[in-house]
């Protein structure tokens, strides 16, 4: 795992839990925040997830049989 794939999986908890307690208290914006938050938190992750796989292809291509 790298940083961006650790940050974006936490950005979507927080918009998570950010978002549930807007339902629960009745705040709209709060509610949006944190939808916001989810998604830029899923493309941080996917980031990340292409970075490790650009990663783990350099290091196949460079083992010696």
């Amino acid at each position: 795992m790298n940083k961006d794939q650790v940050k974006g999986s936490m950005e979507k908890a927080k918009g998570s839990v950010k978002e549930t307690v807007g339902k629960v208290v009745g705040s709209e914006k709060m509610q949006v925040e944190g939808a916001a938050d989810k998604a830029a938190g899923t493309v941080q992750k996917a980031a990340g997830d292409v970075k490790e796989t650009a990663k783990d292809a350099v290091k196949a291509g460079t083992r010696k049989p």
